[in-house]
């Protein structure tokens, strides 16, 4: 019952005002019924009987209908009803987006923490996650590069992906960007998407591979292919690996962060994206941040609003009261002064 009451909206709300009116009524009344009542002096009362009729004594009852009556027709007046919102949602195509993901052993480097590769995986698995209408695949690379993941609409799919990259030496040692990027184009090159997105991460200079970065990109914008590019890695020296001594144990050492700036720049330039400098976890989670703004998929909402009156049945009631206080009126109450 409270939930209908909470429901209900008045389409006149001040109409409510006129409510003033019932606490002015009433005080009426009793003035004016204090003065019609007819009062005699007399010596005695002996010889009067002392009882008043019941129906004397029922009589506010009529004044009381009649107030209810009209108490009925102003909250009919102020329209009062509720109000039933559908909300539909049709989204477009959506965005296809491949996260290419540098995995060289530099990327082992502690600048960023626990290390560059497990902070990356960290912010791709939280980008994923947060962005449910798009298709999204996984490229890795080294000295070589290969597919993941394909684009999929499959979250669960796309996280374990990330999860298991890992720096195992299954891939030739170095850093072949222009062959990361051009794996990327591959998987996005028939995309019927709407957008195409590619996220390309490296924390160093190509220095591997038999595609040229500036031939991928080519290729990249030649298939209408945004690139963001995301360059990881402190300013100065970091601690890098230098040497492995065991499974999953290298010998560190403080070593130049170079990452070739100018090119990571210019691909993002040649295919309308935008490059970004991570030095750090916090400054590397903003920059997904952006690109997650930059890159939405539109959703278009649309509302269907049902109102049903709720006047009708006051009106009825108030209707219902007159009646009831005329029948009383001219029937029951018809002799009582």
């Amino acid at each position: 019952m409270m939930n209908w009451f909470n429901s209900i909206e008045f389409l006149h709300p001040k109409m409510c005002w006129l409510l003033l009116v019932v606490p002015l009524a009433i005080a009426w009344y009793f003035w004016t019924h204090r003065r019609q009542q007819a009062q005699v002096s007399i010596s005695s009362l002996k010889g009067f009987q002392a009882e008043t009729s019941w129906l004397a004594k029922m009589r506010p009852l009529l004044f009381m209908l009649r107030l209810l009556a009209l108490t009925l027709i102003i909250m009919a007046l102020a329209r009062p009803q509720t109000t039933d919102v559908t909300t539909k949602t049709k989204k477009t195509e959506g965005i296809d987006i491949v996260l290419a993901v540098d995995v060289s052993a530099s990327m082992l480097a502690e600048d960023l923490k626990p290390n560059r590769l497990e902070a990356t995986k960290k912010v791709a698995s939280d980008f994923i996650i947060g962005r449910p209408n798009d298709r999204i695949g996984v490229v890795v690379y080294a000295g070589e590069s290969y597919t993941k993941t394909p684009i999929t609409t499959d979250e669960t799919i796309s996280l374990r992906a990330i999860k298991e990259i890992e720096f195992d030496g299954v891939l030739e040692n170095g850093t072949a960007i222009g062959m990361g990027l051009a794996t990327a184009v591959n998987r996005l090159k028939d995309s019927e998407a709407l957008s195409k997105v590619i996220i390309l991460m490296t924390d160093g200079v190509n220095n591997s591979g038999f595609i040229d970065p500036k031939i991928a990109s080519e290729l990249a914008l030649e298939y209408d292919i945004k690139v963001y590019t995301i360059g990881i890695g402190t300013n100065g020296n970091a601690p890098s690996p230098v040497a492995q001594i065991g499974k999953n144990r290298f010998r560190m050492a403080m070593m130049p962060v170079e990452i070739d700036e100018e090119l990571m720049k210019q691909i993002a330039t040649d295919t309308g994206g935008k490059y970004f400098r991570a030095t750090n976890n916090k400054k590397l989670a903003e920059i997904y941040g952006e690109i997650d703004k930059l890159e939405k998929t539109e959703i278009e909402e649309f509302k269907f609003i049902n109102t049903e009156e709720k006047y009708r049945l006051l009106v009825l009631l108030a209707l219902g009261f007159i009646t009831f206080e005329m029948l009383l009126r001219y029937t029951v109450f018809r002799t009582v002064a």
